[in-house]
């Protein structure tokens, strides 16, 4: 049965372009899935998904035949058992009969040979099934890493970049990217304390955020913090750029707070605690209304306003006044190749003909908060994408095309003490086999 519900997952994504984190749990409702049988769902699902390039390179070795060219049913059933076989203890037996089960109940008289590309698939591990068919690492470094961690060239490429070209830490980067994330809570100041948090929920305090909790498993939805409004979960990275925008030393006027791109919310409700205990209020904007209606959700009981509208129309807006702001959060929409290992099919989705649009509005979103902030406030540029096209890029040409006169603010003492890997400033790139977070970019400019 949990192969059963990984499957049904795995084929919603490739036939509907579905979204494993949303299909998956109403599966495993459905099948009254519970415990290790759900976490064995979760893991064939996830898995299989993260690791589908290097997958489907073996499978039209051991197949003889162009991947995309079997049967989308049996494609789908041959990558979770092909995934058992080279990726879990599964022994091979196990695997082997349960996908031509499986085979046998989504492709009629494909069984045979199913079994036989099975067999081909276990008469080798991992590691020799990458040694025979990825380029040597000598001549084809990024096709190499591609095919062994699988990701796509392109975004392997982009990685290695905005590593400064280390090839080394770029596989170090890949392999974290391929594992099981951890679930990190935020406790909202004011509403909640980490260590009471942790002690309650049986985690553990964040590394670096004071208001991180690292969950050990679970299903973080059933807890009383989150229904309560005490908690929300939010991943360590997001926390720690969001409290840097609130503690960026600011001269005068401190009470009026923006976001930007406040959906789905969870920015917007640890912006809005802070702001509750400073005295300050806050308006998250969201342009996409089922999203705004998400951060209504997330900030209910906080002193925050929040607007269904488009934060390009500073300005234009009665509600957005120009210069009307003293702190400024711009989350931009981006390729999110920051959190790969959180969304698994993510990475064979996104394209590199996806930043033209996402860097134009990204340029337009920030060129706009620079406008909402007064002259003295604070802006802070977020993406959870480490592309270079999307950081420095990005940041660099608003900056010089807003019309405003803007300085960067040293983001490295914006974060706590300590930490290691920040760089040289004054942007700061989080990552998560450095840091264990998403690969979130912080960039904090001050108006003139």
């Amino acid at each position: 049965m949990p192969r059963q519900a990984a499957y049904e997952a795995v084929a919603a994504v490739h036939r509907d372009d579905a979204y494993a984190n949303l299909v998956l749990p109403a599966i495993l409702r459905d099948l009254r899935l519970h415990g290790r049988d759900a976490a064995f769902a979760t893991e064939l699902t996830y898995g299989t998904l993260r690791v589908l390039g290097t997958l489907d390179a073996i499978l039209t070795t051991a197949a003889g035949r162009d991947v995309q060219r079997i049967d989308p049913p049996v494609r789908d059933a041959l990558r979770i058992g092909a995934y058992q076989l080279l990726y879990t203890r599964v022994p091979a037996h196990a695997a082997v009969s349960s996908t031509v089960d499986l085979v046998r109940s989504v492709g009629q008289g494909a069984t045979g040979f199913a079994n036989a590309v099975l067999r081909e698939v276990a008469g080798k591990d991992l590691d020799t099934w990458v040694t025979q068919l990825a380029p040597p690492m000598e001549t084809d470094p990024v096709g190499h890493l591609a095919l062994a961690y699988s990701h796509p060239e392109w975004i392997v490429r982009a990685f290695a970049e905005a590593l400064g070209g280390d090839l080394a830490e770029t596989g170090r980067l890949l392999i974290e990217d391929n594992e099981r994330p951890p679930v990190h809570l935020c406790a909202r100041p004011g509403r909640a304390d980490a260590v009471d948090l942790a002690d309650e929920v049986g985690g553990a305090p964040g590394a670096f955020s004071p208001y991180a909790v690292y969950l050990p498993g679970g299903a973080p939805g059933e807890l009383a913090a989150l229904a309560d409004g005490r908690a929300h979960v939010q991943d360590e990275g997001s926390q720690l750029v969001a409290n840097a925008l609130a503690v960026a030393p600011l001269d005068g006027a401190d009470a009026r707070w923006l976001d930007l791109c406040a959906g789905p919310g969870g920015k917007a409700g640890l912006l809005g605690a802070l702001a509750a205990q400073r005295g300050a209020s806050l308006t998250a904007v969201e342009v996409a209304e089922h999203r705004a209606r998400l951060v209504e959700q997330a900030v209910r009981g906080l002193p925050v306003t929040v607007l269904h509208t488009d934060g390009r129309t500073v300005g234009a807006d009665r509600d957005l006044p120009e210069g009307g702001f003293d702190r400024v959060l711009v989350d931009a929409p981006c390729t999110g190749l920051g959190s790969l290992r959180r969304r698994p099919e993510s990475r064979w989705r996104r394209q590199p003909s996806d930043l033209p649009p996402l860097t134009r509005l990204q340029r337009e979103l920030l060129t706009a908060a620079l406008r909402a902030v007064r002259p003295g406030g604070v802006v802070a540029y977020v993406t959870c994408s480490p592309h270079t096209v999307e950081t420095h890029v990005t940041v660099t040409e608003a900056a010089r095309r807003s019309g405003v006169p803007v300085d960067f603010v040293d983001a490295r003492p914006l974060l706590p003490a300590g930490m290691p890997g920040l760089g040289d400033g004054p942007t700061v790139q989080l990552w998560p086999h450095r840091h264990g977070t998403d690969a979130m970019f912080l960039a904090v400019l001050r108006r003139g």
